[in-house]
């Protein structure tokens, strides 16, 4: 098991007391006083980032996919050819100095569209108050992908007038962040701990199935295991992975899978997790579920990014790794000059 003393002694710079407050930084941020930043006649909203940010944008194309605004996620240097009058592109980059995210921006500037940006200051923020282009300054807290519950609640908060969100829905998560916090944070370091049990159980390389709707949770999962467990993963749609995927456990392997299940998926899909399960138990291959709480598409998806990505930072407690240092993109952004 981990012990207070283990994580204070390989975590550092304190990543995990950041998720303990969760709950309380969503709140704080859904009801600060940042200035609404209302579009009108929005049919197209663009969201572009890298890492952190870009999850942000997994998430808000979930939350809308019932929605009469088309959403694109942009995860590099280019915007959609289709952005026009009515398109709404937000780039978000919490240090502000993301080249990708730039890039987007000032294609947006280029372009006869909306634009709004969120990031914690750098070269955005003199971007956006030097051309006029709408801006808001978010705190980071502690790193980019710890700062996503500040951001996501903030950007909500912000764009309340142009996302068809319910704010009783948007209450309902961070409720519901309060709930499983109890559970998983590290004031629980037992058995009962599933984002710890879940931590002890992943090893080699784990292997996520979800269902299309929580798709943001399994590549945010697969993210935080990489940067904070620095350990490989891999990500498959559950449907594509019976059309292709499955044929791979005809070979014995060390993937391990975990399903990634909604309590309220859709009747086909739940016939397709059946057959999985059984076909892996006639394998005898050892696999994990992870079920998503009941509520809105908000409320599954902040529930298990939060499990999960505590669960990445228990896997490198227990692997004594410190979870904050990413090296290798460091090394990377030098080789690109970025800042």
């Amino acid at each position: 098991m981990i012990s207070s003393s283990d994580l204070g002694r390989i975590d550092k710079s304190s990543m995990h007391k950041v998720y303990d407050r969760w709950p309380e930084i969503a709140d704080e941020a859904y009801h600060s006083e940042f200035e609404t930043a209302g579009f009108v006649g929005i049919d197209h909203i663009v969201f572009t980032g890298m890492g952190g940010s870009g999850a942000l944008g997994d998430i808000f194309e979930a939350i809308l996919s019932r929605t009469n605004i088309h959403v694109s996620v942009v995860k590099g240097y280019l915007l959609p050819k289709t952005v026009d009058a009515d398109t709404l592109v937000v780039t978000t980059s919490v240090s502000g100095n993301t080249v990708e995210t730039l890039s987007t921006l000032n294609l947006a500037k280029e372009k006869d569209c909306k634009i709004i940006g969120f990031s914690s200051g750098g070269k955005m923020e003199s971007y956006c108050l030097k051309n006029k282009i709408e801006y808001r300054k978010i705190q980071e807290i502690h790193s980019p992908r710890a700062s996503f519950t500040v951001f996501l609640y903030s950007m909500l908060k912000i764009l309340h007038e142009t996302l068809p969100v319910e704010e009783s829905d948007i209450k309902g998560s961070i409720s519901s962040l309060r709930e499983i916090q109890r559970k998983i944070s590290s004031n629980n370091l037992n058995n009962s701990n599933p984002s710890l049990e879940l931590a002890k159980w992943i090893t080699d390389i784990p292997l996520i199935y979800y269902p299309w709707g929580l798709q943001a949770a399994a590549i945010r999962f697969k993210n935080s295991l990489q940067e904070n467990a620095k350990m490989h993963a891999i990500t498959e749609d559950v449907i594509e992975a019976c059309h292709n995927g499955i044929v791979s456990w005809e070979k014995r392997t060390e993937i391990k899978p975990i399903l990634m299940q909604g309590v309220d998926d859709y009747i086909k899909t739940k016939e397709r997790w059946n057959i999985l399960q059984e076909f892996f138990d006639d394998k005898k291959v050892d696999y994990k579920i992870v079920k998503s709480v009941e509520g809105g598409i908000l409320t599954k998806l902040i529930n298990l990014i939060y499990l999960l990505d505590y669960a990445s930072i228990y896997k490198a407690i227990l692997t004594k790794v410190d979870p904050t240092v990413v090296q290798p993109i460091n090394y990377v952004k030098s080789k690109l000059n970025e800042d």
